[in-house]
């Protein structure tokens, strides 16, 4: 059994009320009941909490509120998983306790960590890396980077196969956030519908309008997952990178790989990030 109300004793000190039962306060349970019900009404859709409180604490507010209503407190329970640190609970005795501000006054990208949290689902426990935080970085960076080639798309109409696979990953996305937030198969139908779409803009594939489309959807979803934002076309290489790169090119047409990785790094010192695929050099540039 639990407290509804705890008696004063001179341990309390200055806090109590004054009621006809004498001196006394709310038991730890009533706090949530009183506010749920002041702001949600006797009955509300949805609470959430972690896993430590589903006993005592959320079955003794069901308990206290339906006794006094007489009514369904809660209609979805959403409980989730703790944070651990390098495999440990997050804990300031630890000194493994983070705050988002501590992560972003180190250089680290805000949509990285948001992202490195929403991957995982809500009732599996996370494990915080900062390997893992580098890996959510790269990822955020695949999302702008295929935004922003989509924006650029400016080839050849696919027909309905655009059409078809903006359905398909519409419809997927949308059933697994259905099923109780599922969001790693969200994820995944997302970046198969990635992978498909690059598929096109490598073969410049993709005219302007089916960029747009494309463009827009992942904005759509981009609303539930908040990572991505509004993105600018790709920037235009200084002559200089220009130069560069056509030098790099020569250079593996020569197999002279010595000469092609040293201008490699003399790009990214700059800002531009070389990758060599099977259609040709890609190059994208890096703000710090």
């Amino acid at each position: 059994d639990f407290a509804l109300w705890k008696a004063w004793d001179e341990g309390d000190g200055d806090v109590y009320w004054q009621t006809e039962l004498g001196k006394g306060r709310p038991g730890w349970h009533i706090e949530c009941s009183a506010m749920s019900m002041k702001y949600l009404g006797e009955t509300f859709d949805i609470h959430c909490g972690g896993v430590d409180n589903i006993f005592p604490h959320h079955e003794n507010e069901i308990a206290q509120s339906e006794a006094a209503t007489g009514k369904k407190f809660v209609n979805y329970w959403l409980h989730n998983e703790h944070l651990l640190v390098e495999g440990k609970k997050m804990a300031k005795r630890l000194g493994n306790y983070f705050t988002v501000k501590e992560l972003t006054s180190k250089g680290y990208d805000p949509r990285a960590i948001r992202y490195l949290m929403l991957s995982t689902h809500y009732r599996q426990q996370l494990n915080f890396t900062f390997e893992g935080l580098e890996a959510a970085k790269k990822t955020v960076e695949r999302l702008t980077n295929f935004a922003r080639r989509l924006l650029d798309a400016d080839g050849n109409s696919v027909g309905e196969d655009v059409k078809l696979l903006v359905d398909r990953v519409q419809n997927s996305f949308e059933q697994a956030m259905d099923d109780d937030l599922n969001i790693s198969t969200a994820l995944a139908a997302l970046f198969d519908f990635i992978r498909d779409v690059n598929s096109y803009l490598d073969r410049n594939m993709l005219s302007k309008q089916e960029g747009k489309r494309v463009y827009d959807t992942i904005l759509k979803f981009d609303k539930v997952l908040g990572i991505i934002g509004e993105v600018e076309k790709q920037e235009r290489l200084s002559k200089e990178a220009e130069e560069l790169v056509r030098k790099r090119e020569e250079a593996r047409r020569a197999k002279d790989w010595k000469e092609a990785d040293r201008l490699r790094e003399r790009l990214k010192a700059m800002g531009v990030m070389i990758e060599d695929t099977a259609q040709g050099v890609k190059w994208r540039i890096e703000k710090h």
